[in-house]
């Protein structure tokens, strides 16, 4: 994999479950190292099931505030990482005006699945287990061995 980037951008549909899991992965894994951020093509509210199983191994999204990419304070980023074929079209856009390594991450999108509240909990924890280990294999170097 590329270089490793100083400024990470994860983007989604909604900006509401894969991304800020991914977002809160990352800030847990490297801290202060690396500057994260997440968004979506269009702002959602963050989901309940998406913060309840990043809870369930110790990292807190619960104040997550969903944004598009039109609210992005900052659009200057070394790599922004697509998780659904919206966002990466979007993605894709950024790099028209500005040098950005963009990666798409072909992710399932959880909110798809209907069934009671064990079985949507259950696909949430395989999409967040799913972008940890992404993530960790992506950013391994930077990653310390014991995490």
């Amino acid at each position: 994999m590329a270089d490793f980037p100083g400024s990470v951008l994860f983007a989604c549909t909604h900006n509401a479950i894969r991304s800020p899991m991914a977002e809160g992965a990352l800030k847990h894994l490297l801290g202060d190292r690396v500057y994260v951020d997440s968004v979506g093509v269009h702002a959602g509210e963050i989901d309940a099931f998406a913060v309840a199983v990043m809870d369930e191994i110790g990292i807190d999204i619960n104040r997550h505030h969903s944004k598009a990419f039109d609210e992005l304070e900052d659009t200057y980023f070394d790599l922004v990482i697509s998780l659904s074929p919206e966002a990466q079209h979007r993605a894709v856009e950024m790099t028209r005006t500005m040098a950005i390594e963009v990666e798409y991450w072909k992710t399932m999108d959880p909110s798809y699945v209907h069934g009671n509240r064990e079985v949507r909990l259950k696909v949430y924890r395989e999409v967040r287990d799913e972008l940890l280990n992404l993530i960790k294999l992506r950013f391994q170097a930077m990653v310390a061995p014991e995490v």
